[in-house]
């Protein structure tokens, strides 16, 4: 029995075969480029750093930047916990400004104090209403005097000083004599409204003539004179 043959180098696998090195330098691939740098803090913030670069929006006024404050509420072997500090310090971030606006609720009832965007909300609570053409300062005072209004409403005093309210020009409220009354007795029931208006001021009549329908006693008649100088 014939014992059997090795392969040859040609017929071996290729599996088997050696491969040769390249004679040339190795190719090294390029270094990963570094990431961009985060953008800085605002003058007088400070901005968190993570791990890798990343940036966090700065504290919200009244918030420290190291640890919570809200540690001062734990029982005292909790306080000293630097990574329970950092961890409560994202809860504080969140509802730090929550608690800002609840401890200061009773400013957005105070006409010269609430936001802008609350002045018309404001008003509807009071029954008013207000031109978005006035300036801010009108319609703040309107509403802070509209509890005095409403303790005046159908007398003189209360429809004079709405009127100056809204149209900002003092009126001139004319009630008839008793010569007048005594010539018809129809006269009594009647009042007029003269207004002055300086060069350049615009008034509108018709949101006039609506505001002392709503102010004057139902079954009084009235005319309205406007002058312009």
């Amino acid at each position: 029995m014939t014992s059997p043959t090795r392969p040859t180098v040609e017929e071996a696998p290729a599996r088997s075969r050696v491969r040769e090195r390249p004679s040339g330098p190795a190719a090294v691939a390029p270094a990963p480029s570094a990431p961009p740098a985060p953008p800085a803090a605002p003058p007088g913030e400070t901005a968190f750093r993570g791990s890798g670069g990343a940036s966090f929006p700065p504290s919200p006024p009244g918030v420290p930047t190291l640890f919570s404050t809200y540690l001062d509420y734990l029982p005292g072997i909790y306080r000293d916990n630097e990574f329970l500090g950092r961890f409560l310090l994202i809860l504080e971030h969140v509802l730090s400004p929550i608690e800002r606006t609840v401890d200061n609720i009773p400013d957005y009832f105070e006409p010269f104090l609430t936001p802008d965007e609350f002045v018309p909300w404001l008003g509807a609570w009071l029954g008013l209403v207000l031109d978005e053409r006035w300036p801010e300062e009108r319609r703040r005072a309107l509403i802070a005097a509209a509890v005095d209004l409403y303790q005046w409403r159908g007398t003189r005093r209360g429809l004079r000083e709405i009127i100056r309210l809204y149209t900002g020009i003092e009126p001139e409220i004319i009630e008839p004599t008793l010569r007048e009354v005594g010539a018809s007795r129809a006269n009594q029931f009647r009042f007029g409204v003269r207004l002055r208006v300086p060069q350049g001021a615009d008034i509108d009549q018709a949101l006039l003539e609506s505001i002392i329908d709503l102010e004057k006693p139902a079954f009084a008649a009235y005319g309205v004179e406007i002058i312009r100088q």
